[in-house]
């Protein structure tokens, strides 16, 4: 390490030291902006007024739904963000240089069952090293992190080449129609770095989800003579089998070490099964929705049909289903998967500078669950890497925290990623 970069490295876990109290602050301001879909306005004007002290070109912008919706991969549970702007933050470089956008989003899942929180689900508690909340961990912990690593490379007083681009994003939750609008509002770069929960591990892939039904018909009889029917919900459970095993036989496809401790790489989740009208009849309809876990080798297409196939296939189990098929549709939410090469140059950086900040060796693994990168690497094109500070196991949980030294930790690795990555303006 030269002179100049000890020097660097100084002013940037000096200035980082300094802030810790005030990114504390900020955070618990942050979670206790109850920002669930919809609710995104009041989080999204303290991000504006960080952006603006830190004299950055702020961008403010509530995402055109029906231009959204025209679009392939839009995946949205609404079509009108009126009140839920997208916000975004450029440090402009001195030209020449590599860019990077540094991308969170700030909607929140909701608190669900508030009895099983030991506090307030948005209170922003510190105890023992570690603030409590919902959203906390997913992601404005992470968030903060992309804002302190900012401030702290302006404190040490360096000038890049490369813009910055900081991106607070909403619908992340509902299928990243945040993020494709930002894509569409022109925004681009070099790389991109998503501080998703990751337990401090990187995350070159990330599989694809999307959200399924699949409605099983049966035959109506009373429930006295229920021998004259055919329950669907019977017939119901013969599917959530079939299904089973199709997860099965899509997963022992996957031989990606970067999957190997991940139990199911890339899970089939069913999450809601309803149907019948009256206790004393026979139900004839039964509707399964779930998750579809989708590899980052393959398309959002190919595992739409290998699924249709799979269902196609059911009469073979059942005779039940060669006149009465179920019928599979495809609703609500959807992640793209997203792949970059873990030797890629902006990986081995990353791996460097974790290794140089912790002293440590970086892991590197494929992400159990689907995130906005899938839209930045196939969309846009941009190499994404995901990687942040808070506790994966946490995100959706109640009593969610996130260890507050990891983001400090982060926040230090990623300034001194960017000032490589962007290059010093001389």
């Amino acid at each position: 390490m030269s002179k100049q970069q000890a020097d660097v490295k100084r002013k940037i876990q000096a200035s980082i030291h300094s802030k810790k109290n005030e990114m504390i602050q900020l955070l618990r301001s942050f979670v206790q902006a109850e920002s669930t879909q919809g609710n995104e306005r009041y989080a999204q004007t303290l991000v504006i007024e960080t952006l603006q002290e830190m004299g950055l070109d702020v961008d403010v912008w509530e995402p055109d739904g029906g231009e959204l919706k025209g679009h392939r991969y839009f995946a949205s549970s609404r079509e009108e963000f009126t009140g839920s702007p997208n916000v975004v933050g450029v440090m402009r470089g001195k030209g020449e240089g590599r860019s990077i956008i540094l991308n969170g989003h700030i909607d929140v899942v909701p608190a669900g069952d508030k009895t099983q929180w030991i506090d307030h689900p948005f209170s922003g508690i510190v105890k023992e090293g570690k603030m409590f909340g919902r959203g906390v961990t997913d992601m404005k912990g992470g968030n903060v992190a992309l804002l302190l690593a900012i401030q702290a490379i302006q404190a040490a007083g360096i000038e890049l080449k490369g813009d910055v681009i900081f991106q607070s994003v909403i619908e992340e939750e509902s299928g990243g129609c945040g993020t494709l609008a930002t894509l569409l509002r022109g925004y681009k770069a070099d790389a991109a770095i998503i501080p998703e929960p990751t337990n401090m591990k990187f995350f070159p892939k990330q599989q694809g989800s999307m959200w399924f039904k699949v409605h099983v018909k049966g035959l109506s009889a009373h429930g006295g003579t229920r021998y004259a029917g055919v329950s669907a919900i019977e017939k119901s459970l013969v599917v959530v089998e079939h299904i089973r095993e199709l997860e099965r036989v899509r997963n022992a496809r996957i031989t990606d070490p970067l999957y190997k401790n991940i139990p199911i790489p890339i899970p089939i989740n069913i999450g809601k099964i309803y149907g019948g009208e009256w206790p004393s009849s026979v139900p004839d309809l039964v509707t399964i929705e779930g998750r579809f876990g989708v590899s980052p080798e393959e398309t959002i297409d190919e595992a739409k049909e290998e699924m249709k196939r799979w269902l196609e296939a059911l009469c073979e189990a059942d005779a039940w289903f060669s006149e009465h098929p179920p019928t599979l549709e495809w609703f609500g939410a959807r992640w793209l998967p997203g792949s970059l090469d873990p030797e890629h140059a902006f990986m081995k950086l990353l791996s460097e500078k974790y290794e140089d900040v912790t002293g440590r060796e970086a892991t590197i693994e494929a992400s159990p669950w689907g995130t906005d990168g899938g839209l930045l690497t196939e969309i846009g094109q941009i190499p994404t890497i995901v990687f942040g500070p808070g506790v994966t196991e946490k995100a959706h949980f109640p009593n969610e925290y996130i260890l507050l030294e990891d983001i400090f930790t982060c926040a230090e690795i990623i300034a001194e990623t960017i000032i490589e990555w962007c290059e010093v303006s001389k």
